[in-house]
């Protein structure tokens, strides 16, 4: 541990050690300087004047150490975070151009890893790259001083210095290889938690949690079990570290002394062979570290190579300059696939789109209208054919890609503001609305993932970033399908249509509702990747094809709407615009947290007519909570003058890590560990100690008469005590490892238990990334660094006492400037701890936006190449990396002007030590002082170490701080009431009854249902409507106590759900929910994760949901991998697997929330009969969205303001004539 000269620790990095070159030369000199100080004290004649400046020269030599090593130190790390910088950038770029098929390879969590853990193993490295040339340097030196001293006795000595390399290189090579394997284990668990924290949702409404929670421990034992083993192994190099310099002491001394009887072994020759010995140890010692990390550097650099040499998209698959005149976009015999490995997606191709004009692309689900638009975009790997785009490109994906920053900032996209052009924008997406019921209107920060906005507000940013752009060809992938049917005929209308503020421009719409085909300039219809028929609308009718036959099944129900909507005057009577503004208006207040409507607002609804601001009702279910959460905020955002900010900053802790923090840690560790190390490690230096007071005695016996006798004696008990140190060392190495991981496997099991209870609101306004860096950094932080860090600081503070009470005992006078130094050295540490543990802080809170904004950019990565904004990306990351280098930069700055402060006091010691050796010449023995100035030629370096390793501890504990605030958070109810769990079979009839029920999104808020009393009878089928924000999705998250009551319940056949767990409720459920979100796992895994059903069942499963053909022509079958999030899949198949979730589970109440809202009519009229015959005993509620599915339901619930409005059968209703007709009318069914 000595040699770790003043080394800086990088500021996320393990200590990391270190000397160089220029510091061996001033090394020797002062062992030199000390041998003729203890000349000196041998000989009484010497003048005393020679003395002072003997002890002066060690000084001085000290000193010039001292400056070039901080100086080369600080150079080396510079250099180093300029290093880690570029090769974040450089991950960063490479993210931004890789192919699909490469990315299926590399998850997010994984290239976060590259850019974490790699690229900081090459800061580690830098410290050490001198030593290639140094350490045959200092070897040299030391060789040549000591064979002056002791002659070829020495020969011994080095003999088993070499011998011992190979046992160092062994074991630093087994480490490596347990490294790699942990690395691998630490990446899936990474990406196992970022799909979870992705997907937690959909784990909560299923009761998936422990299934996957098993998953993450499962991994997280092998990484432990790695851990174990390595630490060990650790274990046995510290114990040949401690025990060579004194190995190779015994064997040269030894040697020395046996070899003739004349050689005296007296105080210069021992001390000074240790002195040298100790600098000869420091060369050796750290080239296996060299070794090790050069090691671990080149898997770092390899899992780098091998990302950065994944293919990339070619940038000349689309031809953007040369096209046929007067067409737009063209495409001559184009097949395209996903990834070479796979068969083509699309094949032979031929479309050509004309300048301006208006295109559909239409066909069932996973036929490749999708992938054409990713085809078009250059996103797919081209295997033959030509394709021709001219112009800038603007692109709406099906999923609306949100970044975390303000709505306006969404729209811009980057580019200037002009507000005519934007207020344009806004208004023909129908977002006017929107922005007044957002906090802070267009400034109001939007989360991650556009969380805080529903589905249809996303997709209509989304699609505001397209008009705003001005680009010359736009490709819209489906965004009507988020959103209700009378804003995506606004939309239609206003945006994309002949009339909209597109008109000019050349359009291609992936599109599933056959009302505005008619509108097209032509069609394209898709069939198994290939165009089947092209031709305007009226020309496919008169075909007898597919197309026709299509219309023929599905478009009677639009056909009506359209036609009614073309028929119906564009203005409504007046009492229903007043009725309908005012509806509206009601259903939006709570969303304002009851601010006062302003007469404007009216106005601006009134203009907004044919709007009505529906975000797409079904996407509300997140919503609403999501909206109500940043209404809370709005307070504390006013104070902080950031109104509309949703998603508070990550907090630094202030001021010194709280003594329960470490109380925790040692209680994790266990507390008979932490006595155990307490007391071995006193104990371990007490032993060095009495072995070096036993060779000062030793050497004395020289000055009694120039014989030595007992030799044989001297050694053996020099021997015994030496070995004894080296055990205690290796014990106490051993019970801290064994502790640690104890106290790794606790620390992360709370972490992972508290994130699996936490209810659904900690999620919506918490970033994913302050989560996963939780998961990754911190507990890498406690898995690795903690324990190496406690080592070292008890073994530099025990040598540091030491050093003190063997000074102090020898030469009793120090005593008086001991204690001005402790003092000096005290405040030193007092003041540079509070300082690199505030900067360590920064440094944490600055790193999580650079991977937020990271795991952000590779989500959107095709919009951000569709609108050529790379470069304003890469712009973007390197300005958040150049603010964490920042608080990097004065980190190490601290660590320098420590390293001065510090070797300052021990050049300080080393001095006095001499000086009174000195003065005291009289009264001591050379044996003594050959003691008293070894150990303080020693004191340098510990005391240096000991405060950067009491700082680091510091530092470093912020992780179990960290984990620990992530451990206590508030968690939801418990998952199973042993004392009142549900009768087996339960629920039987499926009677969902709500009495008198009232909830809120979260304490102090608006009620979002009040006093709602509603009775579903067994098996009954009820449609649930409304218009934005009347409760709809809140009541079914309330079903499943997403959200708990203010008052009333919730009974399902007769058992109050409250007093269930929550397991046991949401188990006898099932929804399919509107996102389909699947795991990067077997398609068994996501179906059923229990392994609870037969091989039999989940087929039959896949045959009733449509995707039997699709999984058995793969030739995995159920165990065909999906990737991340489902990306291999289309949307209309997520959709399908989520069907097939429903159907294994056959449970006697199924919801579903707007679930057909991404498919084509074909594949939903084909869901929604399979819901009628396979659930046809169940009680089925269903949230709509096209009111044409639930007009054959038993009856349907319109709910207005969280309350009842009507409940009837639909015929019923619209004899009624109230709000259920006005919705079924100006969907055209009425």
């Amino acid at each position: 541990m000595r040699c770790c000269w003043g080394a800086s620790p990088g500021p996320s990095s393990r200590p990391s050690c270190g000397p160089c070159c220029p510091p061996s030369i001033p090394a020797s000199s002062s062992a030199y300087a000390s041998s003729i100080l203890m000349r000196f004290i041998s000989n009484p004649t010497a003048p005393t004047w020679w003395g002072f400046l003997v002890a002066g020269l060690i000084f001085v030599c000290s000193m010039m150490q001292t400056v070039i090593l901080q100086q080369y130190f600080h150079l080396i790390f510079v250099m180093a975070v300029k290093l880690r910088m570029a090769i974040i950038g450089v991950i960063y770029r490479k993210a931004l151009v890789i192919t699909n098929s490469a990315k299926r390879e590399s998850s997010v969590g994984e290239i976060v890893n590259l850019m974490s853990v790699d690229a900081q193993r090459f800061m580690d490295l830098a410290p050490f790259l001198h030593l290639l040339w140094s350490a045959p340097l200092q070897i040299i030196l030391a060789i040549y001083f000591l064979w002056q001293n002791l002659g070829p006795a020495i020969l011994a000595g080095v003999a088993l210095m070499v011998l011992l390399i190979p046992l160092n290189g062994a074991v630093a090579m087994k480490m490596r290889a347990f490294q790699v394997d942990q690395m691998k284990f630490k990446d899936s668990r990474i990406k196992l938690m970022s799909e979870i924290l992705a997907g937690i949702k959909v784990l909560k409404l299923y009761a998936w949690e422990p299934s996957f929670s098993e998953k993450v421990e499962g991994i997280r034992e092998d990484e432990l079990q790695l851990l174990r083993k390595s630490a060990y192994l650790q274990a046995i190099s510290t114990f040949t570290w401690v025990c060579t310099p004194f190995l190779v002491t015994l064997t040269t001394l030894g040697v020395y002394v046996s070899m003739d009887q004349n050689n005296v072994l007296d105080a210069e020759k021992a001390f000074v062979s240790m002195s040298l010995f100790n600098i000869l140890k420091i060369p050796l010692n750290m080239l296996p570290q060299l070794i090790s990390n050069l090691i671990q550097t080149s898997v770092s650099l390899k899992r780098i190579q091998h990302f950065l040499s994944q293919d990339e998209l070619d940038p000349q698959c689309v031809e953007r300059k040369t096209i046929t005149p007067g067409h737009a976009v063209t495409i001559h015999n184009g097949t395209f696939t996903w990834a070479q490995d796979l068969p083509p997606t699309l094949h032979s191709l031929d479309i050509q789109v004309p300048k301006g004009s208006l295109v559909a692309v239409v066909g069932p689900v996973g036929c490749g209208k999708s992938s054409l638009m990713s085809a078009l975009l250059g996103e797919m790997e081209k295997l033959e054919g030509t394709v021709c785009v001219k112009g800038s490109v603007a692109y709406v994906p099906q999923q609306a890609w949100i970044q975390n920053c303000t709505l306006q900032e969404n729209v811009l996209f980057g580019r200037a503001l002009d507000p005519r052009q934007y207020q344009r924008a806004l208004e023909a997406c129908a977002l006017l609305a929107d922005l007044e019921m957002l906090p802070g209107g267009d400034q109001t920060e939007i989360g991650e993932k556009g969380i805080n906005l529903s589905g249809g507000q996303r997709q209509r940013v989304s699609l505001a970033r397209a008009v705003y752009s001005e680009a010359d060809v736009f490709l819209l992938d489906d965004p009507l399908s988020a959103v209700d049917s009378h804003v995506a005929k606004h939309i239609f209308d206003r945006v994309i249509g002949p009339e909209g503020v597109l008109a000019g421009k050349t359009r291609v719409l992936v599109t599933h509702s056959i009302s505005f085909l008619p509108q097209m300039d032509f069609i394209i219809v898709l069939a198994d990747g290939q165009v089947s028929e092209v031709g305007s609308y009226p020309a496919l009718l008169q075909h007898s094809d597919s197309f026709a036959n299509f219309l023929c099944n599905y478009g009677h129900d639009e056909d009506k709407e359209s036609l009614k909507e073309d028929n119906r005057t564009a203005l409504e009577d007046a009492e229903d615009e007043v009725l309908l503004t005012e509806d509206t208006l009601s259903n939006h207040t709570d969303l304002m947290d009851n601010e006062p409507v302003m007469y404007e607002v009216q106005k601006q609804f009134r203009r907004q007519l044919s709007v009505m601001s529906s975000e797409g009702e079904g996407q509300d279910r997140p919503v609403f909570r999501r909206h109500l959460g940043s209404a809370e905020k709005v307070v504390q955002a006013a104070e902080a003058k950031a109104r509309g900010a949703l998603i508070q900053k990550e907090k630094a802790e202030m001021g010194t890590v709280k003594l329960s923090v470490f109380w925790d840690y040692a209680k994790a560790m266990g507390l008979y560990t932490t006595v155990a190390i307490c007391v071995l490690y006193p104990s371990q230096t007490a032993a060095a100690i009495g072995a070096n007071v036993w060779l000062s005695a030793w050497t004395n016996d020289a000055m009694a008469d120039s014989r030595q006798n007992n030799t044989s004696m001297r050694l053996g008990v020099y021997a015994a005590l030496g070995i004894l140190q080296g055990l205690l060392v290796m014990l106490a190495a051993i019970t801290l490892t064994v502790g640690s991981v104890h106290a790794a496997r606790l620390l992360h099991q709370a972490l992972l238990h508290n994130k699996m209870h936490s209810p659904q609101s900690f999620f919506d306004t918490t970033p994913s990334g302050r989560i996963l860096n939780r998961f990754s950094k911190d507990v890498y932080v406690i898995d690795e660094v903690l324990a190496p860090t406690i080592l070292m600081l008890m073994n530099s503070f025990y040598s540091s006492l030491a050093t003190l009470v063997v000074i102090v005992a020898s030469t009793p006078l120090f005593t008086v400037v001991a204690l001005p130094l402790v003092v000096f050295c005290v405040l030193m540490q007092r003041f540079y701890v509070a300082t690199s543990r505030q900067l360590k802080r920064l440094e944490s809170v600055s790193r999580s936006p650079i991977y937020s904004h990271f795991s952000e950019t590779v989500t959107g990565s095709s919009v951000i190449r569709a609108y050529g904004r790379s470069q304003d990306f890469k712009a973007i990351n390197d300005a958040k990396v150049d603010t964490n280098q920042r608080s990097c930069y004065a980190y190490l700055a601290s660590n320098r002007w420590l390293g001065v402060q510090m070797e300052f006091v021990g050049n300080c010691v080393v001095f006095f030590a001499a000086l009174f050796a000195v003065i005291g010449r009289n009264s001591l023995s050379p044996g003594l002082v050959g003691l008293s100035v070894s150990y303080a030629l020693q004191i340098t370096l510990t005391l240096n170490w000991m405060v950067r390793m009491m700082s680091d501890l510091e530092s470093n504990i912020v992780a179990v701080e960290r984990v620990k605030e992530y451990s206590k958070t508030e968690t939801e109810a418990p998952w199973v009431v042993e004392g009142s769990r549900p009768p087996a079979g339960w629920p039987l009839q499926g009677e969902v009854e709500f009495r008198n029920y009232s909830a809120r999104y979260r304490p102090g808020l608006e009620l979002v249902l009040r006093q709602l009393s509603v009775r579903v009878r067994g098996g009954e089928k009820v449609g649930i409507v409304g218009r934005t924000g009347a409760g709809k999705s809140s009541m079914t998250l309330c079903l499943f106590r997403i959200l708990e009551a203010a008052e009333g319940e919730i009974r399902i056949d007769g058992v109050n759900v409250a007093d269930i767990g929550l397991h046991d409720l949401r188990s006898q459920l099932t929804i399919i929910p509107q996102d389909p979100i699947l795991f990067s796992a077997s398609l068994r895994m996501n179906l059923d994760p229990f392994g609870r059903y037969s091989e039999e069942d989940i087929w039959r499963a896949l045959e009733l949901s449509h995707l039997h053909t699709f999984v058995s022509s793969q030739p995995a079958g159920l165990d065909f991998q999906c990737s991340e999030g489902g990306e291999n899949l289309s949307v209309g198949q997520r959709q399908l697997v989520c069907l097939a979730r429903a159907l294994l589970r056959k449970s006697r109440i199924l919801v579903l929330d707007e679930a057909t809202a991404a498919i084509d009519l074909e594949t939903d009229n084909f869901i929604q009969a399979i819901i009628r015959t396979e659930f046809e005993s169940c009680t089925v509620l269903t949230i709509a969205h096209r009111l044409n599915t639930i007009m054959d339901y038993t009856r349907v619930l319109v709910l207005d303001k969280g309350t009842v409005a009507e409940f009837d059968s639909p015929a019923n209703l619209i004899a009624a004539r109230g709000i259920f007709y006005g919705m079924a009318r100006d969907a055209g069914l009425a």
